[in-house]
């Protein structure tokens, strides 16, 4: 693998003043050897002063958070990070590539999750180039790359989780963003190290159930949630019957045999646990009438 050298190049405005320079000279030795009429001074003057011009091809501008790739011939000479006007051998290839950070978005991808649901999912990725002779020679358009592999990497992370978490311990795309992030993240890593691209974040952008499934998927959420919120009524209303029964116990207020407790809990259990509000009726006989 090609993996990137910086150098120095030459400051640029010197190069500008020895270059004007050395023009005016040449200027006035081909204006003195046309008044003298020396056709070999006039030759060697014109060739030098038209040679200046391939010199002034060396001179290239380096932006902040840019980089040049230096090649000659083919052969990757290296890379010019320091901004500013600078000059390198004309013959040099000078590419420019960016340093700054990007990010980019992928389109919502459909894809199944590890419970063979379909479901749409997108993702930011936001990186930027760090090794510049990586990123040239290592893969043909590294841009191109780098959105191919962020997307291929999201379709084999989604096919790893659920969409929905259905015990505490289950990681799902939906509950656990910050873990999944982090796993995006590095998975989107590894397939672009080859590219001299480093990943700063990837996060999840999108999430939704196919539009076929949504609705069958939203009635069992809601049947979920309405079970989990019973569950609890439930646990609440049996522990209020038993703190009720305790305490008549204790206290000595009224003794009941089992088929009265029954008949108690059973009537605590319909107050608490129901959805509506319950009518009283009152008994003015026994339980054994």
């Amino acid at each position: 693998m090609i993996r990137e050298t910086e150098i120095k190049a030459a400051a640029g405005l010197p190069m500008v003043f020895i270059l004007t320079v050395a023009h005016g000279v040449l200027t006035a030795w081909g204006v003195s050897a046309i008044a003298t009429e020396n056709v070999v001074s006039i030759i060697v003057s014109v060739v030098l002063w038209c040679l200046m011009f391939v010199f002034w091809a060396g001179l290239f501008i380096v932006n902040p958070n840019e980089a040049r790739v230096l090649q000659l011939f083919g052969k990757y000479i290296g890379t010019v990070k320091d901004s500013g006007l600078r000059w390198a051998n004309p013959f040099f290839g000078k590419q420019k590539i960016s340093l700054r950070v990007r990010n980019f978005e992928t389109g919502k991808l459909k894809v199944n999750d590890a419970n063979g649901n379909p479901i749409e999912i997108g993702t930011v990725v936001v990186w930027k180039v760090v090794d510049t002779a990586e990123a040239i020679f290592e893969v043909d358009d590294y841009v191109n790359f780098v959105h191919v592999q962020s997307e291929a990497a999201l379709r084999n992370l989604a096919t790893d989780y659920p969409y929905d978490a259905h015990g505490q311990n289950d990681v799902a795309l939906s509950s656990h963003t910050s873990q999944i992030s982090e796993q995006l993240k590095g998975e989107v890593q590894a397939r672009l190290d080859k590219a001299g691209v480093d990943v700063i974040e990837a996060r999840i952008s999108h999430l939704a159930y196919s539009p076929e499934i949504a609705h069958a998927m939203l009635q069992r959420q809601q049947a979920t949630a309405v079970i989990a919120a019973r569950t609890k009524i439930v646990e609440g209303a049996v522990g209020m019957v038993d703190m009720a029964l305790d305490f008549l116990s204790k206290n000595n207020i009224v003794e009941l045999d089992e088929e009265r407790k029954a008949a108690m809990v059973s009537n605590l259990l319909v107050v608490l646990c129901s959805d509506r509000g319950t009518q009283p009726v009152v008994n003015t006989g026994t339980l054994y009438q």
